[in-house]
């Protein structure tokens, strides 16, 4: 299982920004994919997840009405869209995945990481 996160950059506060995670490896539509943050000095942070099953979504309070996760089937890619973009947003954002059906935003669920990329949101 290979994922590739893309998408980081530096935004203005209040800026919008979409990453997206390149999924590939699975034989079936039987995984969830997770969005994790990590910003220097604190744990790393879930923030997002989507299930390849069925669709079900749950996103952490910090970023509820914020960031949206969605899936494109066909390319097996999912992304994180976040709008209302606070410094505080600052930090790698990394994809994860597990096989089976269940969401979670527990960062020892996941046995599958990228690589990361940078969100940077500065005036």
């Amino acid at each position: 299982v290979q994922l590739q996160a893309s998408g980081g950059g530096l935004v203005q506060p209040g800026g919008s920004l979409s990453l997206s995670c390149a999924v590939s490896g699975f034989t079936s539509n039987y995984y969830v994919i997770g969005w994790f943050r990590q910003i220097p000095g604190k744990e790393r942070e879930g923030l997002s997840c989507i299930s390849a099953v069925d669709g079900s979504t749950y996103d952490a309070v910090s970023v509820r009405g914020r960031f949206t996760i969605s899936r494109d089937k066909v390319s097996n890619t999912v992304y994180l869209h976040m709008n209302s973009l606070k410094p505080d947003d600052t930090g790698v954002y990394i994809c994860a995945a597990i096989k089976g059906p269940i969401i979670s935003l527990q960062e020892n669920y996941y046995n599958y990481w990228g690589q990361g990329t940078q969100v940077t949101v500065s005036s």
